[in-house]
Formats: structure tokens, sequence, C-alpha cells
């Protein structure tokens, strides 16, 4: 895929969001950003499981199930600070001050993601057993948490002390963070600065799972709704699954 089309669907997604949260006051927001996440953590697990872990363990010796664990820490740990915005914990009191810590933690999050996509894009081998140059599956798991997350991001902007046209500047500044990290992956060559593509892509699929099994056994407040999710749940897992 073309390095315009990527950087401009990661920005594309962030801004999808926030027209979302805008223009549409009177949607059942809530609902609605449970639901995406609910399909995106099933893809992100399905990619993790069927895609990701067995090509890391084919490249790599045992050990790297330790950078994988390691990832699912350090997103366990960024979520202090997030307060779980991840996965559609949105905190909103009008008028609140700008939660940095939290803007700090999803920025970190989205630099480290897009480091393996921009390795990807350069050709340069992370995982070559199924010819992943030509592989969307971590774009995709990435566009489609990031949307949800923009949504509640941005949710959570407008109801800061921050006006209408800060809060959309902040939220740019979180979409142009996934670019970044795809921009350091694809012009810093593999094993530059230490940097080794096998073990972030471990820590991002650490990241991904934790991400997608706190969306998935998180309950929601009646039987109705949690057959919606259930559903997108498995839909997400599925169109995962035939991509592979």
């Amino acid at each position: 895929m073309e390095p315009i089309i990527v950087f401009t669907s990661l920005i594309l997604s962030v801004v999808l969001g926030g027209f979302f949260v805008t223009y549409l006051q009177q949607t059942n927001k809530a609902q609605i950003i449970k639901l995406l996440l609910a399909f995106s953590g099933g893809f992100l697990l399905s990619i993790a499981f069927t895609h990701f872990i067995p090509d890391l363990y084919h490249e790599e010796s045992a050990s790297i199930g330790i950078y994988i664990l390691i990832g699912f820490l350090i997103q366990l740990l960024m979520e202090f600070f997030s307060g779980g915005i991840e996965h559609g914990h949105v905190h909103v009191h009008k008028g609140q001050k700008m939660p940095w810590g939290m803007f700090l933690s999803l920025s970190v999050h989205s630099i480290l993601e897009g480091i393996p996509l921009g390795n990807q894009l350069m050709g340069f081998e992370i995982l070559s057993s199924h010819n992943h140059g030509h592989d969307n599956s971590l774009l995709l798991g990435i566009l489609f948490h990031q949307l949800p997350v923009a949504i509640a991001l941005m949710t959570l902007l407008v109801n800061t002390n921050l006006t209408l046209m800060k809060s959309w500047i902040v939220l740019m500044l979180f979409g142009i963070m996934t670019p970044l990290g795809v921009a350091i992956g694809m012009f810093t060559l593999p094993g530059e600065f230490g940097l080794d593509y096998h073990v972030i892509l471990a820590i991002v699929v650490g990241m991904f799972l934790h991400i997608s099994t706190t969306i998935i056994f998180e309950t929601s407040e009646n039987h109705k709704f949690n057959l919606l999710k259930l559903m997108a749940i498995f839909v997400g897992c599925g169109l995962a699954f035939v991509m592979h």
C-alpha cells in the first residue's frame, strides 16, 4: 500500500471521530463507541492469535513471548494514566481540566503501534513467512481501534475547559501520533538506534492483547446490549480470520 494512503487513512479516522462527536450530538454515542470497540477488540484479538503471534515465534526464539508480556504490562501501566480511554472509559465532567497525562499515554501507544507499520511500508521483513509487506491487517486493526478512541477522546475534550477550536487542535495532535510512528518505522533502518522490529511488534501485539481482552471481558448494562456487543466481537474476529 502507498504510504500516502496509509497516512491519509490514519488521519481521516481521527477526523471522522471528531466529526461524529461535533455534529451528531443527539446520537447515543456511548453505545456506538462500545460497539465499535467490541468490533475492534474482536479484530485485534483475532489477528494477534492467528497472525502475529504464530509468525513472531516462527521468526524468533521462544523468548519473544517475554516482549509480548512486556507489551501487555506496558499497556496496563499506560492505562493508569489514560483512565482506560483505549477501551471506552470516558469520565466526563463539564468544564474539567485537560487530562494531559491521558493524552501523553495515548500518544506513546499510537507512536509505538505505528513503527512496525512503517517498517512494513518500506518492505523491511518483520515477518516474512506470509509476505506481510502486502498484508493490511495491522493497518486495519489500528484504524478500527483508532476511530472509537478518537470519538471517546473528542467526547472528553469538548467537555473540558478548552474551546472547540482548541479541542480540535488537541485531537489532531493525537491524530498525527500514529503517522509519526509510521515515519519512524519508515526512515529508521532495522538495527539502527538499537531498534529491533520483531521486539517492537511483539510489544505492540502485547498491547493489543491487553486492550482486546479488556474490551471483550467488560460487562455491559443490559442483556440486549451484551448480545449486540457479542455479535460485534464475533464479526470482528470473523473478518480477521477470513483475511488470514
